[in-house]
């Protein structure tokens, strides 16, 4: 499948997600499918997210305070309010136009977030060295390896002199029930059984990239890895890693 036809049908099934229910699609904790986040719990579990990544950062002697935000894959602005704390400028990119819909309607930030539509398979809209702080998370999960190494090497391009990236990306699966079938069925049957079981709008992808590998990735494209941290999410039946990233 050529990167267009790719992203073609990314844009398609996030769209349909974003038609149907746009804030479980973004953050799925089950008991919330259905349309029952409260718009402000969902906010919230955003704050949490970012204060956390941010105190992080200085942990590791690296700003807190940034120019120039960007939320790659923001969804309903889950992350891009909570970035809007600790920037001057928030841009949340997504490939969605309904989830963009979303994103403005739920913005609670006085207009310091601003919503753009990304159809591109790349980050061409933003020029080399224009962004201090790239924040990606429960978005690179649901792309082809290839689009991950290639939008690892976006997020890298665009970071100014001392920015610094934080992503997260699914490890493995978990050994459970549901993980097992993530870790040993393909993924065309376990899309077919999200839609015809589950009853998801459209399949969400989940791509393994273990930390070795993405730290290939990312000194492939002149960057590094600062920090990294495991985590097991139980109601995704998988581990996520989370890092650190900064150009060499």
């Amino acid at each position: 499948m050529t990167r267009d036809m790719t992203n073609e049908r990314l844009r398609r099934d996030w769209t349909r997600l974003a038609e149907h229910d746009p804030l479980w699609a973004v953050y799925s904790i089950p008991d919330k499918r259905g349309g029952r986040w409260d718009a402000a719990e969902f906010l919230a579990t955003g704050r949490a997210e970012v204060d956390a990544a941010v105190e992080w950062l200085g942990r590791l002697g690296l700003p807190q305070r940034y120019g120039t935000a960007l939320d790659f894959g923001c969804g309903a602005g889950r992350l891009s309010q909570a970035l809007a704390r600790h920037a001057d400028r928030v841009i949340g990119v997504d490939i969605s136009a309904p989830m963009l819909a979303a994103a403005r309607r739920l913005d609670r930030t006085g207009g310091r977030c601003e919503f753009a539509l990304n159809e591109a398979a790349d980050l061409a809209a933003f020029a080399d060295g224009s962004i201090d702080l790239v924040y990606s998370a429960l978005v690179l999960q649901h792309l082809p390896r290839p689009d991950i190494d290639r939008y690892l090497g976006e997020f890298l391009r665009v970071l100014a002199p001392g920015g610094v990236a934080v992503v997260s990306c699914t490890a493995s699966p978990l050994w459970t029930v549901k993980g097992m079938i993530w870790r040993f069925v393909p993924y065309p049957l376990v899309g077919l059984g999200q839609r015809l079981v589950l009853r998801y709008p459209a399949p969400m992808r989940m791509t393994a990239v273990r930390p070795g590998r993405l730290a290939a990735m990312v000194a492939r494209h002149g960057g590094r890895v600062v920090d990294s941290a495991a985590e097991d999410d139980p109601a995704a039946h998988w581990r996520c890693g989370r890092y650190v990233l900064r150009r060499a």
